[in-house]
């Protein structure tokens, strides 16, 4: 049981702490927008400059495709337009139940507006369990739990072109313009680690989906909340450097302090910064994103990004290069987006319904597991049951 006692002690430390934090995010700040006006200046030779030096840099930099003061008002959308979401949720395996699997429940959704037509609202629920689904990984030294996280996202996209092309190609009744939404980023950053076998099951059906919905001219994009990137940020570093050239490998690896010269404003991030300059309805910028991992993309797949303020927060919205390029096309997408999360009071409604779809509570689990049970007994399996530690946990003396 929380001892409040003991908690009420801890809370003016806590207080002083959280005040000098404001304090410090107040000055970081006002360094920032600073160096922001100095930055602006100097455009396009600091991107020059990073073209040069881009190998040599230890930080990731975003490049802006669009002046630094780009402020742009987001347009309305029009009266019909149709948006498709998917979102996925899993149940990971575990050897104290009935039989070792996975599954994996993916949230579909398709809404119309302004076209008297029914939304589709429902989730697809996959089994894993043969020995090419939970062992293949071991292979690479990946754990099962991570590679079935990684087939989730397979799973979503390869969904979400599967509902949004079917749909708009004939003789499915449609109507222009329409737009592919996913949680969270385009950028599978996390990928760039993996073997390269294993990198290549999981990226190129993704990349395949996407150019189904590319040559489909169904734009994507992704909606990003509480985003913690510094991309932008960081270019604002190729200003801060002190030296003449910001050759990183050479000038700053062997410091003693733990910060090089050119933080000066970190750990800001970047919504936070837009946050003190965008006005709700406004987005920043346009940046293009150079991670490493979108080597892998086609050049009409690479990333871009802008920050977007929806009343609520700033989001990062990311679109492939093909979106991106669309001006129309991209503000079009921008004003659908923007009209989804006012329907959902802050974020997506289409994301918010497809994750709803997807969620598996511990209801469904347990629930799961007793019709997988019913089914082994069914097919003469005996000695069907979970292990006494399982056992033991379900039974509580308190």
């Amino acid at each position: 049981m929380l001892d409040l006692a003991k908690l009420a002690g801890q809370i003016p430390g806590i207080s002083q702490h959280f005040k000098k934090e404001v304090a410090a995010s107040r000055q970081r700040l006002e360094r920032a927008q600073a160096l922001l006006l100095e930055t602006q200046t100097k455009q396009e030779e600091l991107i020059e400059l990073h073209q040069k030096w881009r190998d040599r840099l230890i930080f990731s930099v975003a490049i802006p495709v669009e002046p630094f003061d780009t402020r742009i008002t987001i347009t309305p959308p029009p009266d019909r337009y149709s948006v498709f979401a998917t979102d996925g949720s899993q149940i990971a395996p575990s050897h104290h139940e009935i039989a070792y699997c996975y599954l994996i429940n993916v949230g579909r959704v398709m809404l119309h507006y302004g076209q008297n037509l029914h939304p589709l609202i429902d989730s697809i629920p996959e089994v894993y369990y043969k020995p090419e689904d939970l062992y293949v990984s071991k292979q690479w030294g990946i754990r099962t739990e991570e590679w079935m996280g990684y087939r989730r996202a397979v799973l979503e996209t390869q969904m979400l072109a599967e509902i949004a092309c079917r749909w708009v190609k004939p003789p499915g009744a449609h109507s222009d313009p329409n737009l592919a939404l996913v949680d969270g980023s385009l950028i599978y950053w996390f990928l760039d680690g993996l073997p390269l076998e294993a990198r290549d099951r999981i990226l190129l059906p993704i990349l395949e989906a996407w150019e189904q919905l590319r040559e489909t001219k169904i734009p994507l994009m992704g909606y990003l909340s509480a985003s913690r990137s510094t991309e932008a940020v960081n270019f604002l570093r190729l200003q801060a450097c002190p030296h003449e050239s910001p050759n990183c490998l050479a000038n700053c690896t062997d410091l003693e302090e733990d910060r090089t010269p050119c933080q000066i404003i970190d750990p800001l991030r970047d919504a936070t910064l837009w946050a003190y300059i965008l006005e709700p309805g406004q987005r920043g910028p346009l940046w293009r994103s150079s991670l490493r991992i979108l080597d892998l993309y086609g050049d009409s797949l690479k990333v871009y990004f802008c920050y977007v303020n929806v009343g609520t927060e700033i989001a990062r919205i990311e679109v492939p290069a093909w979106v991106a390029e669309d001006s129309e096309l991209f503000e079009r997408s921008l004003g659908i987006m923007l009209a989804q999360v006012s329907k959902g009071y802050g974020y997506p409604i289409s994301l918010a319904e497809a994750h709803n779809q997807a969620v598996v509570r511990g209801g469904d689990r347990a629930r799961f597991f007793a019709l997988l049970e019913q089914q082994m007994i069914r097919a003469g399996m005996k000695n069907v049951g979970v292990s006494y530690k399982e056992t033991r946990k379900r039974g509580s003396i308190a």
